[in-house]
Formats: C-alpha cells, structure tokens, sequence
C-alpha cells in the first residue's frame, strides 16, 4: 500500500500550528500573493519560515499556494516571490500556471512542485505531461471517479503523487476556474478574490419588467441553484486508498482552528485504524461519522467519486451551514494557579459546561469555575473577542486542546 497523507489547510499561523498538532502530515497555506484565497488572513514571509519550522520539527511538511492564473503585471513580481521562498524552504509549491511553473523551476530548482486542481487534471496524458516537465504530484480534478483516478494510477509512472480532495466545500465550476465573481462584482476567482456568487438566491427579471422579481424553482425545492453540499469522504477510505491516491486534501483555508482540528483528528484516527485493521475501521466508523459532524457543514456528499452527482447534492433552500458546536479557544499554558490561558474566540460564562477536545481523540466535559483577566480581576463572562484570560476548569488541559460548546439542537 502507498504511504498516504493527509493535507490540511491553513488561513493563519495558529490554523497552521493547530493542524500539525491535531494529526496532519502536511499543510498547505498562502503567502499574501499568488493564493487563491485573498481574502484569507494568509501569511507574511517571517510567519511562513516561522509555520515551516513549527511543521519540519514534528516531521510534517509546508506546501505554500502560488496557483493563480497569471496576468502579465504577475510574473516579475512572482520571480521576486519565489526569490524570498528560497529563506522559507518549503517542501513544495502549489502551480497551475505554466508560466509560473517555469518561473518557480528557474529560481527554486530544489523544491517539489505540485500543480493544482485548477489546471484541470482530469486525464494520464496531464500527468504524464507535467512529470515530463518535473512536477511530483497532480492534484486531480474534482470531476473525476474514483475509478478514473485508478485507471490514471495504473497509467503514470510510480514515482508520481497524486492528491485528492477528500473533504471541504465544493465549487460548482469546472475544476474551480469560475467567472460568475468577476462578472458581477469584479473580483477575479482565478485571482484569489472570490466573493462566491454560486451560494447567492436567484431570481430572473424579465426586461419590460423592471424590479419584479420572479422566483426560479429547481425541483420545485428552492432557488439557490448552484449551492453544492460539502464533500466528506471519510466513509471511504478503503475506496480512496484502493485508487491509490497519495496525499488526502481538505478544503479549507478560511476555516477556523477548531474545523481544521475536529477534521484532521477525524481523517487521522480513520486513516490509521484502516492501515492497522481493517476490522478496527469498521467498527470506529459511527465516531468518525459523528466527530466529523461537528464542525461547520452544508450538509454532505461525495462529489464525482462514484458518479456524476444527482440532484440530491444540492442544497435548495438556504446558503448557511450547520453549525453544532462554537469555538471558544485553544488552551495556552497554565498560571501559578493552575488557571489555563486563553484568546477567548466566542463569548462564554462561568457555570457553564463546555468541551474540552484533545489531539489524541478524548472529547472531556468540563464545568467553567471561574473567568479572570489579564490583571487576575473576576468576570462573569469573557465577551470580547480576542481578549487574554484565564479559565479556572475542573478537567485538566495541555496546550493546544481545544475548548469548544455544544449548541442547543446539536
């Protein structure tokens, strides 16, 4: 069986840290050009060195975005981008482009390159095409079964990668090379700016008719009409491994700390349970199931890996997602008192009873005793986002568990 990882992504460096810390092998993440998420906090270059350190001191890796489509004005200043990587050293960059995959092999002949899925890899031929020219690994389009990535498998030379989405949310374009943004808002998708029309309400306006607006109905259901569900594949990893997929990729570079961990602590355990027992698998599939629930979701669907998607892959009457749990921080150090630092994310109070969710799968309830401030003054609550306290709880933590609440209805 081929050595497989799993691949998170990162918006920050606390996203990135929480991934390595919660089960990932690798991560990959943006620079503040050239990824495909601008609106993500992304990273300046002493956070990147600083990610890339954290990741290569617990045997993970740091793949760093630079897939855009370019434009003309792009490529000096991407050359000059590729100059500053050379002090990051990556373990690979994420290409579509042609003419920035040329510039990257010039100035960074070291480093691995992986082309996105954005260059529409559905076929042997495109791997074969960018292994001639040097590439490692091809990310597969998201339009292919599973079956034709076996085939693609049994075609392309050994020492190819391919990497997969397995979990995320899900373009409704060909291969994520979407238009419906620059036409309406003028913000280029393929420029990283996305402001993602397809999860909008639709309605058509006839033109002798001004400002009446009439619904469109799609199964009579709803009108967001291209509002997909999130791929999960976490049912499927013998399938998955099966087509020899190398690497597990997770969507997700705007996510928060708490949806990378909850995802990647979900995708570890079922990943090394199967390699170390099928049996064992089987049996811990209702937890997998249930943990990956708890993180934000638009309800769930296996994308093109057994088909073409049906109807029932669509989400017709509302954009929002299903949210269970909320993220109240990740645990820092404790203080002579045995009171654990936190960055509060979310309001919480004392007397309340939360979760506390820990890398090696434990999820403990615990009761919040008491709240205090930076100057140990007493709270009733911590309201204000990103404020420093103290939490006083009756279980006890390490750095980097993750305190979260179950909602009402969760």
């Amino acid at each position: 069986m081929r050595k497989t990882e799993l691949l998170m992504p990162a918006g920050s460096l606390e996203v990135l840290k929480t991934a390595v810390i919660y089960g990932a092998d690798a991560v990959y993440a943006g620079g503040e050009a050239f990824g495909l998420r601008a609106k993500a906090r992304n990273f300046t270059m002493e956070e990147l060195k600083e990610g890339a350190a954290f990741a290569h001191r617990r045997g993970a890796k740091l793949y760093i975005t630079a897939n855009i489509l370019a434009h003309n004005q792009d490529l000096e200043e991407a050359e000059g981008y590729f100059e500053e990587l050379k002090q990051v050293e990556p373990d690979a960059l994420i290409i579509s482009d042609p003419g920035m995959f040329v510039l990257a092999r010039r100035v960074l002949p070291e480093t691995d390159i992986h082309i996105s899925t954005q260059a529409n890899n559905t076929n042997y031929g495109t791997y074969r095409f960018w292994h001639e020219l040097g590439a490692k690994r091809v990310v597969s389009a998201r339009e292919l079964s599973l079956r034709e990535i076996g085939e693609i498998r049994r075609r392309i030379p050994e020492d190819m990668e391919i990497e997969s989405f397995v979990h995320g949310a899900m373009c409704i374009s060909y291969s994520g090379r979407c238009l419906l943004s620059n036409y309406f808002t003028g913000r280029d998708a393929n420029q990283g700016a996305c402001t993602h029309p397809c999860r909008w309400n639709y309605a058509v306006v006839e033109e002798t008719r001004p400002g009446e607006y009439m619904p469109v109905y799609e199964n009579e259901r709803g009108t967001f009409l291209f509002n997909s569900k999130d791929l999960c594949m976490i049912e499927h990893i013998p399938e998955l491994l099966e087509a020899g997929i190398d690497s597990f990729k997770v969507e997700g570079r705007m996510k928060t700390a708490l949806y990378v961990a909850t995802v990647a602590r979900a995708y570890r355990k079922a990943i090394d349970d199967f390699q170390a027992d099928p049996a064992l698998y089987q049996k811990n599939r209702e937890w997998y199931k249930e943990e990956i629930g708890k993180c934000t979701n638009r309800e769930f669907t296996t994308g093109f890996y057994f088909g073409k998607p049906g109807s029932d892959s669509q989400i017709y009457d509302s954009s929002t997602y299903v949210k269970d749990y909320t993220y109240l921080g990740t645990a820092g150090e404790k203080d002579a008192k045995g009171r654990v630092r936190l960055e509060q994310k979310n309001k919480f109070s004392v007397g309340e009873t939360i979760e506390v969710m820990k890398p090696d799968g434990r999820n403990l309830q615990a009761r919040v005793q008491g709240i205090y401030n930076e100057e140990g003054e007493s709270q009733d609550s911590a309201p204000h986002a990103r404020q420093i306290v103290y939490v006083q709880l009756d279980v006890e933590t390490e750095p980097w568990d993750i305190l979260r609440r179950r909602e009402a209805g969760g």
